[in-house]
């Protein structure tokens, strides 16, 4: 049948399914002011947003092993965390890192054996099935060097088949060309106190003859558990394995005190970790490297009465999520990024920046703003006054390009009844603004975090050494300026379109680092280039629509999973989701066109298939931690993005430009 969608004074046919109908402008509104209510009715009594980051199983799996290596087991708490650990089993038996993917086989061997050492015995069927994947997916030998590490505390992989993690590495100076400081921010708070553990090696075997024997395909062998060489002889890779053999040598003379540096590097690891307590949720505030803090502080000597342990314990069990018959954790909290977000979409779908709540959301952030020289003074040495916001309550060590870009954009929106805003908005832009890299991009948290032969180092197998510029940060930065009106002929400008021209696939779509993944890369180009005026119309931009057009789906949405970093064969491919919809929607609104067919249908998709409540539901995965390592779920951007989106289209049709700064 053929119906038709009303925007402004013009009516656009399109086909649609028998059996599905397309809303009008009522029904836009309506959705509009449901999802205003909603997301009004989640704000928190101080003022801001917050949605659970919600990840995989691997989380609860190291925490429960890390209970049995402490010695200290809540049998209720275990119980619960088995009830977690197998509501996420896949019908194979296997644990996978992101929702409808295939069994990884970290998550499946860390969630065997959380599952073993919780007393669930090896004949049960649910572990006949998991240790089946966990072999054919090649055991413990191709699991990743931290996942070998949590294993060897427990005695279950040797140490010497560990990559080495130096603590020395700490007391190279800046002028080497690899240093401490090149790594990224994630990346040193994870390996400092790796490094610490690594030194110590505080393996407290288990009791009960409990092994992980049986996922060792061929049983000890060094020619499976060794490092792999590769072929050619004379390559960075097998530099660095001959040089972790020279450390694992060095380490001889570590234990028996006559190593020329350890000590020193040992005591400045643990004052580089005590000093980045202060002012933080834990080490970092995130996950991994709060529990690998808490393991070096008792590798330390420290006490389980130590106030350090206790509070890192505090933070840790604050990542919980506990109810009757189960428990998960989040990997951090996600505050600001969430306020900052919902905020926008709010003023901008037309809640009057006077309101109350909108105030209230505004004076938060500004609380929130650092106003310290943290971390980031290494890479970025330039005479700026500090500033900038983080993802979490509270990291003041490491506030972030890509949420003070996003805050940027919410402050704009909401003029306060003194000077603040404007001041904390000001230096907040000319914070953000030193960060751009040499070839033009901006990255997450450091400048020109960029040396490859870090990937190249043993214990890098994570994925997340470098911090590398991306097109969706530096998308998002040039949205910030164009509603600051910078000039096309700015210096910056120019460099950071160049480096967008540069990034662009041949088929006119962008890698997201972010998010996933190619729709989230290019519908953030697309606005950010959208707000700094530049003509839509170029070749190449239209190229990038048409891209987006050719992966819509049928019922009008948009979806991709994560499987894309893997192989970019899958782009635009995956259930349509409520936030990616979103995104391509505001994608397609920068080319001006509020009745092309493409659009409608995201719009109608949107609008459809929103829940009474206001709310949209969702279950793929639609974040980015590390590619190919780690996904998010951010459980805000369900609702958020798609009220921004239904906004935008909304100003489109109205004939409206896109909000100006205060």
């Amino acid at each position: 049948m053929r119906l038709a969608f009303r925007a402004g004074q013009q009516a656009q046919e399109l086909e649609v399914p028998v059996g599905q109908t397309l809303c009008g402008l009522n029904d836009l509104a309506t959705a509009i002011r449901r999802s205003q209510e909603y997301l009004l009715g989640e704000q928190r009594p101080e003022g801001y947003w917050i949605g659970e980051l919600i990840v995989d199983c691997t989380l609860v799996a190291d925490r429960l092993a890390y209970h049995h290596w402490n010695g200290k087991v809540d049998r209720e708490w275990e119980r619960k965390a088995i009830n977690h650990l197998f509501s996420l089993q896949l019908p194979d038996g296997g644990w996978n890192i992101y929702h409808g993917g295939p069994a990884e086989v970290n998550a499946t061997i860390k969630a065997y054996l959380a599952l073993k050492l919780a007393g669930v015995p090896e004949t049960h069927l649910r572990m006949l099935r998991a240790r089946s994947v966990a072999l054919n997916l090649g055991g413990v030998p191709r699991m990743n060097t931290f996942s070998k590490l949590y294993l060897a505390l427990l005695g279950l992989f040797p140490w010497k088949y560990v990559p080495t993690i130096p603590c020395e590495v700490l007391l190279i100076g800046k002028w080497f060309h690899v240093n401490f400081w090149e790594m990224s921010n994630w990346s040193r708070a994870m390996l400092v106190p790796l490094a610490i553990i690594n030194h110590f090696k505080p393996t407290r075997p288990l009791g009960q003859g409990i092994s992980l024997d049986e996922l060792y395909p061929e049983g000890y062998h060094d020619r499976d558990l060794r490092l792999q060489r590769d072929p050619q002889i004379l390559t960075t890779r097998n530099f660095f394995i001959w040089l972790d053999r020279l450390h694992k040598f060095a380490e001889l003379f570590a234990h028996a005190g006559i190593h020329p540096f350890r000590r020193r590097a040992l005591k400045r690891a643990e004052e580089w970790m005590l000093e980045r307590f202060e002012g933080s949720d834990g080490l970092a505030a995130i996950f991994p490297a709060m529990l690998n803090s808490l393991i070096a502080l008792k590798a330390l000597g420290y006490p389980d009465d130590h106030p350090q342990v206790v509070r890192t314990e505090q933070h840790l069990k604050g990542l919980e999520h506990e109810t009757s018959d189960t428990v998960r954790i989040e990997p951090c909290f996600s505050p600001v990024w969430d306020t900052a977000i919902t905020l926008i979409a709010l003023a901008e779908s037309g809640v009057p920046p006077e309101d109350p709540r909108l105030q209230r959301a505004t004076e938060w952030l500004l609380s929130k703003e650092i106003r310290f020289r943290g971390d980031w003074r290494h890479k970025n040495p330039a005479n700026v006054e500090p500033s900038g916001w983080v993802f979490e309550f509270e990291n003041k060590w490491n506030p972030d390009v890509d949420d003070t870009a996003m805050v940027l954009l919410a402050l704009r929106l909401v003029p306060t009844s003194d000077s603040r805003r404007d001041e904390a908005y000001e230096r907040g832009l000319k914070w953000m603004l030193t960060f751009q890299c040499k070839d033009g991009g901006w990255a997450a948290f450091d400048k020109d975090c960029t040396k490859n032969v870090l990937t190249k180092v043993p214990f890098a197998d994570h994925n997340a050494m470098l911090d590398p510029e991306c097109a969706d940060i530096t998308a998002r930065i040039l949205e910030v300026l164009g509603h600051e009106r910078f000039p096309l002929n700015h210096p910056q400008v120019v460099k950071a379109i160049e480096y967008l021209r540069d990034q662009q696939e041949p088929d006119g779509s962008w890698y997201g680092r972010w998010g996933v993944n190619y729709l989230y890369g290019t519908w953030q180009v697309l606005r950010g280039l959208h707000t700094l005026g530049i003509d839509m119309h170029q070749p190449w931009l239209l190229q990038a629509r048409d891209w987006l057009e050719s992966v819509q789906h049928k019922d009008g949405g948009w979806g991709e999973r994560v499987d894309t970093y893997e192989d970019p064969v899958f782009k635009g491919r995956g259930p349509s989701t409520a936030s990616q919809t979103a995104w391509v929607v505001m994608g397609l609104c920068t080319f001006g066109d509020p009745n092309r067919p493409s659009l409608i249908r995201g719009v109608e998709y949107l609008v459809r298939t929103q829940n009474r409540d206001g709310s949209w539901s969702e279950d793929e995965i639609t974040g980015t931690g590390f590619p190919k390592v780690f996904y998010l779920k951010y459980d805000m951007y369900r609702n958020s993005w798609p009220l921004l989106a239904l906004a935008t289209y909304r100003r489109l049709s109205d004939g409206l430009a896109p909000e100006r700064r205060h």
